[in-house]
């Protein structure tokens, strides 16, 4: 690759690092901005609950949008809006500021990173050099979210409102390396296309309801009845938009694109990765925090490990894809995770970190496998003017997999909590494990249905051609 193309390919990373860097921090920020703001537990978790509105609510409208009037422009306008309101969110004296920043933020990133996706799949040609822009990309997006624990751990001890000024740096840094170096491909006619409302309207409204059920899941004790409601007006709102799609003459997503066998699988597999993932990272982090008693700089310091994939997955993941192909990959990176869940079943109330840490690097191992290969797979063979439509599909998958794994082990930890004691909440931990093993065994038993039904493809085709020579 040439240097222009090197220097697209580390703003488009500084921009994935950036969002990962921004959620981790906030998360170990938490304790400390409802301590000086006093915010309720309803509204410290609405703080996070609102951000995941923003970003599952607007994902797929984001990606088409990058398609559709395009990408650097997309990629610049919504990266000014991250920047404005996670400033703002830093500035916050009451918690409805950091709710409608927070929220604001989200949409931003909702549009972003599809768009930077789509520009790294439409400026390097399928093949190995997109593979290999993509695993530093994905590599690049997990590293961030593995240092932001750390990072925001560090500044939050100075003060929790630079866990919300440091991304604005980075975002200026970012932009104005942007602004010389992306450009939109050459000879490139963008067509106009008349927006497709009706589509973009119940799409929107869809994923906001179903994203707030989600959501939802977390807190079984304010009832059911509107957590019913939300999945049932998300479903319904799905259905209109389906409908919609079918009779527009210019759809916002054209439906044919979930015909793909590969994207389909794959958008699965990192809807259930992400939420074995993120739920096993929220069990571990209340575990040591609220059990065991550590600091949160501790405890950054404990997940460090998995942040491992941030070295091999630039390093060592392109050379294995080359070899083994992407789904063998996945595979296995899916199977180390479930292997890592597993090993930190019988955690007990006295456990070191040495008894921690095979979980913490087999799981940076597997992500380091099984990442960058489903970002690959989700885009691949996709039409050029399809690929942020894709991105957001795949990110969707990502968000709504993260919320509900959230939702769900919170929800078993819960449930199985008993008479409060110490050994009653380690029970509860060791319950809500299970959800993380289960969900990594699911997304691997999807990745390798698809691997047995090209094998079978395979080896049909290969009968074939036998036939004339026999």
């Amino acid at each position: 690759m040439g240097g222009r193309a090197w220097g697209v390919l580390v703003v488009l990373c500084g921009a994935i690092f950036l969002e990962g860097i921004d959620v981790a921090m906030l998360n170990v920020a938490l304790p400390s901005i409802r301590a000086e703001l006093g915010l309720s537990t309803a509204t410290l978790s609405g703080v996070v609950s609102a951000y995941v509105l923003g970003y599952g609510g607007f994902m797929l409208l984001g990606g088409r949008a990058a398609d559709m009037y395009g990408r650097r422009r997309m990629f610049l306008a919504w990266l000014v809006v991250f920047l404005v309101f996670s400033g703002l969110g830093g500035f916050a004296t009451e918690g409805w500021m950091l709710l409608l920043a927070r929220f604001v933020t989200g949409v931003a990133a909702a549009f972003m990173t599809p768009a930077g996706l789509s520009i790294i799949t439409t400026s390097f040609e399928e093949g190995p050099k997109r593979n290999k822009a993509l695993l530093f990309y994905a590599g690049t997006g997990a590293g961030g979210f593995s240092l932001g624990l750390v990072i925001g751990g560090l500044l939050t001890r100075i003060d929790w409102r630079w866990v919300f000024f440091t991304p604005v740096i980075l975002s200026a840094v970012i932009l104005l390396a942007a602004l010389w170096l992306i450009k939109e491909p050459a000879g490139e006619e963008r067509v106009p296309r008349r927006l497709d409302f009706p589509g973009a309207l119940t799409v929107t409204v869809a994923m906001l309801l179903i994203a707030y059920a989600v959501v939802r899941l977390e807190h079984p004790g304010q009832g059911w009845g509107w957590t019913l409601a939300s999945f049932a007006g998300g479903v319904a709102a799905l259905a209109a938009f389906v409908a919609v799609e079918r009779r527009s003459p210019a759809p916002l997503v054209r439906l044919g694109i979930l015909k793909s066998g590969p994207l389909v699988r794959a958008n699965v597999s990192a809807l259930l990765f992400a939420g074995s993932f993120f739920g096993f990272q929220f069990l571990v982090t209340l575990y040591l925090q609220e059990l065991r008693g550590w600091s949160t700089l501790e405890t950054s310091l404990a997940l460090l490990a998995v942040g491992i994939d941030a070295i091999l997955a630039p390093t060592l993941t392109p050379r294995l894809v080359a070899r083994f192909g992407n789904t063998r990959l996945i595979f296995g990176g899916l199977v180390l995770a479930a292997v890592a869940y597993a090993l930190f079943l019988p955690l007990g109330l006295d456990w070191t970190y040495a008894a921690m840490f095979p979980s913490m690097i087999i799981l940076g191992l597997g992500f380091a496998l099984a990442y960058g290969p489903l970002t690959i797979v989700a885009t691949d063979g996709i039409a050029e003017d399809e690929q942020g439509l894709a991105g957001g599909l795949l990110y969707t998958a990502f968000q709504f997999g993260a919320a509900l794994g959230l939702s769900a082990v919170t929800a078993v930890n819960v449930a199985a909590l008993g008479d409060g004691s110490r050994e009653a909440a380690l029970g509860g931990f060791r319950a809500a494990l299970v959800v993380p093993l289960v969900m990594a065994v699911l997304a691997a038993i999807v990745i390798a249905s698809g691997r047995q039904r090209v094998s079978a493809k395979e080896a049909r085709l290969a009968s074939e051609e036998a036939i004339p020579a026999s």
